[in-house]
């Protein structure tokens, strides 16, 4: 309802005024607050300090994220001076009320001038100052702010603290915040509930999880949030048995269960479909956030059935929910499902945003997805979604999966400013594309522009782009750089150091970069493998398997490939069925084209066509060229025409464009001297437009 009439409201006092203010902090009223005491203005009444301060509170609780601030600026402003002309700012609080207000409304220089003004100052203006800093983004100020307050003689209070610790879980804040902790403990603010909580958070910030245990163990009255809180710490560092356990024991001491207990727990990945149970037995099927949740947490799993029939159900639409449901179809490669639910998000007028369309981006991953790719870039620049950083690297890294090095650089050149992030794109999409040579030539930009320093990333891609070009020189001043900047500490660097040596062929090096870490995982273990079966080591390769096992860790794809390969290089093949079966049978991993085409070529030189025919017919997928390639390979070696000719017209049906295949079969042709037929696949290549590769067939 609104107050209308000015002559009924001469009965009205002050009192009548204050409890519609309160009603707007409560959220009980529709009236915004300003116009509330427009009413209260033309009723003749004076307000005092006391209707000021509640308007005050009652503007900063009405504030929504898609409120006018600069019509709401100029009613504040209009407030502001009616407290200057009235003098109720000489009062502390209602002042502290006006300073929050500004704060909330990010005018940050205008609430530090009133706090600079203010001739008395409390513990709760000081806490309010602090606040607004750390909430607009001004930490260091918020800090020295705080060293200022102590040095004054304030006393810090609880919610000084909680309105510290939550940015000092920064790196660069971990000291600061651990000398708040120093500071409650001898203030006895540890002591108190939300400063504890407030600490556990901190801890596993920094990932000090034993610290953060600890405090959660000696709180004598663990409320909700302080269970919540503890599930959440173990949550961020992806220990989900720990997350659990927690959540274990809060359920048998009947600790009540909230929304935010059940999102922690979805973000451990605990298993989401008895926390789905507890979502109906509780009645929080209600809640948006925690159907988002649950939706996220079937996409994330691949079961898109489930996700799409709750998002089907939830009581309004979710960008996020149905981000990650699109995201999924995109990570599995279904475009065209990517395609139908992009054009329904158009028709119901879902804003996309940037992380939605970096989702669907990801998806374009060869070639064949071109025309949805330049779709979405200009669905990117219609929207004005082009001008942000995030959507910018999602195009420079589909166009590196096209191999379009021209138009990736285009883009990068386009960034007003570049973070490390960019620059990490377009290295490793030129190394992707097997453009090396410029990878390099835009990481010497990347140095001479003063741009950000080189991360784990990018030496990363850039050790790869070294195996790219064989280039041991430059791979080992990286080595030198990582030893440096304590890089090395990073698995995936060392892994890529492995990859390296071995590529450039220095096993050696390659052995002690391995032998220097002291817990691999399996893609380091990887690189290993595959670099002695590359060296032609490989009683060392299937050693490296063995004690890869021995330690526990599961083989995956890239394994096998390192371990085939070793018996294709050696011609072990009973090696090889044992390890190609075991990859089935054992650990139920469904072959690449690379494995059968490893496999195909292992058979083949041993003679055993037969064999090696009837593993690409019963092959799962279409064998493509490199697989019946593998075959012609073997078939010259071994002087097979006939069967040869079989698998070049298999393959001229499959790549006909592939000029390769005719020098293979001009090969094959020239081992039985059936010159004849070689001089016809020439006269072949020549119509074809292949001339260049006369030169390396044989005569």
């Amino acid at each position: 309802m609104r107050i209308g009439n000015p002559i009924t409201l001469l009965t009205k006092d002050l009192s009548f005024f204050h409890s519609l203010l309160k009603s707007c902090i409560h959220g009980d009223y529709s009236s915004s607050p300003i116009s509330i005491f427009r009413d209260l203005l033309r009723s003749c009444l004076r307000p005092n300090h006391l209707t000021m301060s509640i308007l005050l509170q009652a503007s900063t609780a009405s504030l929504l994220p898609h409120s006018s601030l600069d019509s709401l600026s100029s009613q504040v402003g209009g407030v502001h001076t009616h407290l200057t002309k009235s003098g109720l700012d000489r009062f502390v609080y209602v002042k502290t009320s006006l300073l929050d207000l500004y704060l909330k409304m990010g005018c940050v220089t205008t609430a530090r001038v009133l706090f600079d003004e203010m001739p008395e100052r409390d513990t709760v203006a000081w806490n309010a100052l602090i606040c607004g800093y750390s909430r607009n983004g001004y930490e260091s100020d918020a800090w020295k702010l705080f060293i200022v307050m102590l040095q004054q003689g304030f006393s810090p209070s609880a919610t000084t603290l909680v309105n510290l610790l939550p940015f000092c879980g920064h790196s660069r804040f971990v000291s600061q915040g651990k000398s708040v902790h120093a500071i409650a403990a001898k203030s006895g603010l540890e002591l108190d509930s939300q400063a504890k909580n407030a600490l556990i958070s901190f801890y596993s910030k920094c990932t000090e999880l034993d610290s953060a245990k600890l405090l959660f163990t000696e709180m004598e009255d663990k409320s909700t949030v302080s269970w919540n809180t503890m599930i959440g710490a173990y949550s961020q560092s992806g220990l989900q048995e720990e997350a659990f356990t927690v959540f274990r024991d809060m359920f048998e001491k009947s600790v009540e269960i909230t929304s935010v207990t059940v999102i922690n727990l979805l973000s451990a990945h605990v298993s989401h479909e008895p926390l789905h149970c507890l979502v109906v037995k509780s009645g929080m099927v209600k809640d948006n956030s925690v159907i988002t949740s649950l939706i996220c947490a079937y996409s994330r799993c691949g079961s898109l059935d489930s996700a799409e029939r709750l998002y089907a159900s939830a009581t309004q639409d979710s960008i996020v929910g149905l981000t990650s449901i699109v995201s999924s179809y995109a990570e599995k490669g279904d475009m065209d499902i990517v395609v139908l639910y992009f054009s329904k998000m158009r028709q119901r007028c879902i804003k996309i945003d940037a992380i939605a369309l970096v989702g669907i981006l990801h998806g374009c991953s060869n070639s064949s997805h071109i025309d949805i790719g330049m779709s979405l870039h200009a669905f990117a620049i219609k929207s004005g979604l082009c001008t942000q950083t995030l959507v910018v690297n999602g195009l420079i890294t589909m166009y590196s999966k096209f191999d379009d090095v021209e138009t990736v650089l285009f883009l990068f050149e386009q960034l007003e400013e570049a973070p490390i992030i960019s620059w990490n794109s377009v290295i490793s999409g030129c190394v992707q594309s097997g453009r090396a040579s410029t990878a390099f030539e835009v990481f010497h930009q990347m140095k001479l522009s003063g741009g950000p320093m080189p991360d784990a990333i990018t030496i990363a891609s850039l050790l790869a782009g070294c195996s790219q070009l064989c280039c041991l020189h430059l791979g080992k001043k990286l080595h030198a750089y990582t030893f440096r900047n304590n890089l090395e500490i990073e698995k995936f660097v060392c892994t890529a150091l492995i990859d390296m040596y071995a590529k450039c062929g220095n096993i050696v090096l390659a052995e002690s970069v391995f032998k220097s870490i002291k817990a691999p995982c399996t893609a380091t273990w990887n690189s290993v493998i595959s670099g002695y079966s590359l060296a032609g080591l490989q009683s060392q390769a299937f050693s490296c398997y063995m004690e890869m096992r021995e330690q526990g860790l599961k083989p995956d794809k890239i394994t096998f490939l390192g371990v085939i390969s070793a018996c294709t290089h050696g011609g072990l093949v009973d090696e090889g069925k044992i390890y190609f079966r075991a990859m089935i049978k054992e650990f139920g991993i469904s072959p690449s084209l690379q494995h059968c085409a490893l496999m195909v070529g292992l058979l083949g030189r041993a003679c055993l066509f037969t064999e090696a025919l009837i593993l690409i017919w019963k092959m799962d997928i279409k064998a493509d060229s490199a697989v019946w390639g593998a075959l012609l390979s073997a078939c010259i070696v071994k002087r097979e025409v006939e069967l040869g000719e079989y698998v070049a017209k298999k393959m001229f049906m499959l790549d006909y464009r592939n000029g390769g295949l005719y020098v293979l079969m001009s090969n094959l042709y020239a081992t039985e001297a059936m010159w004849d037929d070689v001089a016809r696949v020439r006269r072949m290549m020549k119509d074809n437009g292949y001339d260049g590769y006369l030169g390396v067939s044989q005569t």
